[in-house]
């Protein structure tokens, strides 16, 4: 099995979508395969990528209630190395249907055990719930984005607490990557105010590249394709090129 990351905060609105598809473009572009997994009922990282969500035959929902195998459900995108396994709305009533089945937080986790992935990308809903715990069961990795604005540590100490409960009882295995500063501005001094706190609690584990705020990167999912195919040449594409490559060091020395 390859490296499963998930990336997550439990506040929407803080480049969660955009982190998933951005890196695992750039890490696809590297000959790397990769799968994104979609487990945000919203479904923009189908979107994302070009997919009509309302058309594809399977979804995430489907894989968890044992519908369909997560090979059935596996889309290819016209990217190469990169596909995904797509989202719906219908992923919202997975919380309350799952609640009563045996090892619900392994559902997700079983499921991905054999597929054939160097890396696979779960972008989690913007929850705590049981999407999310299945999500961090799954993964050997966390990664966290974290918008440098007012109140970007709230909820942080939460996330963590929920990261280390299911590294104590169900993941052993999971480890944090990192925290990825995103829509940072270097004119204002409340983005620097806010690295400088993330950097205080957090230490190393803050990415050395900050993801800027960039129109063409927050329009690039309106074309369903990743900044890497959009503009590459643009402050957004350049800030995760250069962060997956940070990523992938990162991921690399703790297999040695």
């Amino acid at each position: 099995m390859g490296n499963i990351i998930a990336i997550l905060n439990q506040k929407g609105g803080v480049g969660k979508t955009t982190t998933t598809i951005n890196l695992a473009a750039y890490i696809a572009k590297t000959g790397k395969s990769v799968l994104i997994v979609d487990s945000d009922p919203q479904g923009n990282a189908t979107s994302g990528l070009g997919i009509d969500k309302q058309q594809v035959q399977f979804t995430t929902y489907d894989i968890l209630n044992n519908r369909c195998s997560a090979e059935q459900a596996i889309v290819n995108t016209e990217f190469t190395n990169l596909a995904v396994i797509p989202a719906n709305a219908n992923l919202a009533a997975s919380e309350s249907e799952l609640v009563s089945s045996a090892r619900r937080e392994q559902l997700l986790a079983n499921s991905l055990s054999n597929l054939p992935y160097d890396f696979i990308l779960i972008d989690c809903p913007p929850s705590l719930g049981l999407l999310t715990i299945n999500a961090l069961t799954a993964a050997n990795w966390l990664l966290v984005p974290v918008q440098a604005e007012y109140y970007a540590m709230e909820g942080l100490t939460q996330l963590i607490d929920v990261f280390q409960r299911v590294r104590s009882n169900i993941n052993p295995s999971l480890m944090m990557l990192g925290i990825i500063v995103t829509m940072y501005d270097s004119r204002t001094s409340l983005s620097e105010q806010v690295v400088a706190e993330l950097k205080q609690h957090f230490g190393d584990l803050v990415l050395p590249t900050y993801i800027p705020r960039n129109v063409r990167l927050a329009e690039a999912p309106s074309y369903g394709r990743p900044i890497s195919e959009h503009d590459k040449w643009s402050k957004g594409a350049r800030a995760y090129k250069q962060m997956t490559k940070e990523v992938l060091k990162r991921v690399q020395a703790n297999q040695q």
